[in-house]
């Protein structure tokens, strides 16, 4: 089969640049992928589009959209074109989503054996993954809140202990250098390992454990940054830290722990021999792979015990802990409420744009333009000026930022005009990470332990996707699933693109503005006083409904 790669150029297939661009992102998804024969994205079993004929069928599709029409997509499967407005969503969707009772990991398999259903990850079905990159920044902000929070704002001389190189782990090796950090990386395929040295991502590599902790701790003496993928398996190798006595700075872990099936490896198991069981005895696989999660966690808890940070990285593994024998498994923090909530009570989160042209040059001067415009923004101006210096280009160029509500519209509006005038090569997708202000519900990720006990109601990321298409975004997406691809959580995405017309314009503020206005309300409703504080100072109309 052709290796899929994401179209370049001026060259239109589709009847506009709109349905161009979302060709164009499903494209960039699998040219990212971690496995394009099989449509997967990342974390094992996230897929761009069901199956092949689903995929070709998309692609015919959007090739014959015309702009007044709405392709319905379920579960990475096309559905039906229907008759809308030239201001109407070109796509919407819904993924992996399960009523209630029947939202379990075993109703999941047996659904997604049967062709009918398919997890979609966060950014994966709806073709809005921009690599190992759309990570970074998230996982760099993480270790730099901890920096400020707990190493006097420098992870000069610190070690980091992770697992996990896949297509979201594989972000962590070049988040801790950047961060100034030693980081070792305990990886369970080399093949993973191979790929995040390859792209740069990864500097060194070993299958021995001394030579790792030798490296590590020859760099962290010297306060220099490194990073250090150890082939091998978390389970092993961080119970064994403990007997010798090695207690790092800062513990996580970004294995694909949310899946007992597919994802997370258990000790003593080759991939090879996994796939064996996982068809021989499913349920012995699983049972393996929980019991390995629990004593990984256990360990986790004795190194926070013996003075490490330690956090979940949100990849459900103290829920898989918990149900394997350890209680106490949420006695480690998740990442969100411990490092990032007072950003994201203000809605200021993850914001990605993608150069459709695939001319570098076009990323270029927009970083140009956020470093002139937006010096006030230091967390955006320091991933700009990092992000310049250490982050490789993957599939379409593309670039990520923390803005908030108006920030992200100016940004837009000002890419926009660009476009319009041809200071750029061609037009520019704008979408964000799920993992936002008002578009996740996740108790044990996004919203664990809210203010006001909110943790568990979904309304909000459903509410987002409505507002979402009545703003004329683009795309907009519902998904569900999590830990076991079952019902952990909620999501919606969105993407818009900025084609430059005077249309555009419209969509591009109405759409961006009430998504991060509708963050900000949701976290005021819960009681959060930056909430509170963002609502006065950019005139965001709030029904108090408490007097």
């Amino acid at each position: 089969m052709e290796r899929i790669t994401a179209a370049r150029g001026p060259e239109l297939r589709c009847k506009g640049w709109r349905q161009e661009a979302l060709l164009r992102m499903l494209e960039n998804v699998l040219e990212n992928g971690e496995n394009q024969k099989e449509l997967i994205v990342y974390a094992s079993l996230g897929k761009a589009a069901r199956n092949w004929p689903s995929y070709h069928a998309i692609v015919r599709t959007l090739k014959e959209l015309e702009e007044d029409e709405t392709l319905v997509i379920q579960s990475g499967k096309p559905i039906g074109i229907f008759k809308t407005h030239a201001q109407a969503p070109l796509v919407v969707m819904a993924n992996c989503n399960l009523v209630g009772r029947w939202a379990t990991s075993e109703n999941f398999y047996s659904l997604q054996e049967k062709g009918l259903i398919i997890w979609g990850g966060l950014t994966a079905a709806a073709w809005q993954y921009i690599g190992s990159q759309g990570v970074i920044q998230g996982t760099y902000e993480i270790f730099q809140s901890i920096a400020r929070m707990h190493f006097g704002g420098d992870l000069r001389g610190r070690v980091i202990l992770t697992a996990g190189l896949g297509g979201m782990g594989g972000a962590q090796p070049l988040a801790g250098t950047m961060a100034n950090a030693a980081i070792l990386c305990v990886e369970v395929s080399e093949e993973r390992i191979d790929k995040r040295i390859a792209s740069g991502y990864l500097q060194r590599k070993t299958d021995d454990l001394d030579e790792a902790l030798a490296w590590i701790g020859e760099a962290a003496a010297a306060a220099e940054s490194l990073s250090v993928g150890l082939l091998g398996n978390a389970a092993d190798i961080y119970p064994e830290l403990l007997r010798r006595g090695v207690v790092p700075d800062i513990v996580t872990d970004q294995t694909s722990a949310h899946d007992l099936l597919y994802g997370y490896i258990p000790s003593g198991y080759s991939a090879a021999r996994a796939a064996e069981v996982r068809v021989a005895d499913p349920q012995r696989l699983q049972d393996d792979a929980g019991q390995s999660i629990a004593a990984e966690i256990r360990a986790m808890l004795a190194f926070k015990e013996r003075g490490a940070i330690v956090f979940d990285n949100g990849n459900n593994i103290r829920t898989q802990a918990v149900k394997y024998g350890v209680p106490d498994a949420f006695d480690i923090d998740i990442f969100t409420e411990a490092f990032l909530r007072p950003l994201f009570a203000r809605a200021i989160g993850p914001f990605r744009w993608i150069a459709l042209s695939g001319d570098k040059e076009d990323i270029r001067k927009i970083d140009e333009y956020i470093l002139d415009e937006f010096k006030d923004n230091e967390i955006a101006v320091n991933w700009i000026r990092l992000a310049n210096a250490y982050v490789p280009v993957e599939g379409l160029p593309a670039r990520i930022g923390w803005f908030g509500h108006g920030d992200r519209t100016k940004l837009a509006l000002a890419v926009n005009r660009m476009v319009r005038e041809e200071k750029l090569s061609g037009p520019v997708a704008f979408s964000r990470d799920h993992l936002d202000a008002g578009a996740m519900a996740h108790p044990n990720i996004m919203t664990e332990r809210m203010k006001d006990g909110s943790d568990a109601i979904s309304d909000w990321p459903l509410l987002n996707a409505m507002m979402s298409c009545s703003s004329m975004a683009d795309l907009v997406a519902i998904h569900s699933g999590g830990g076991g691809y079952a019902g952990y959580m909620t999501s919606a995405g969105i993407t818009i693109v900025a084609d430059g017309s005077a249309a555009t314009d419209v969509r591009l503020e109405l759409a961006l503005n009430n998504d991060t206005a509708l963050g900000v309300l949701r976290y005021a409703d819960a009681g959060y006083e930056q909430s509170f504080d963002e609502i006065e100072r950019k005139g965001i109309r709030r029904v108090n409904a408490d007097i």
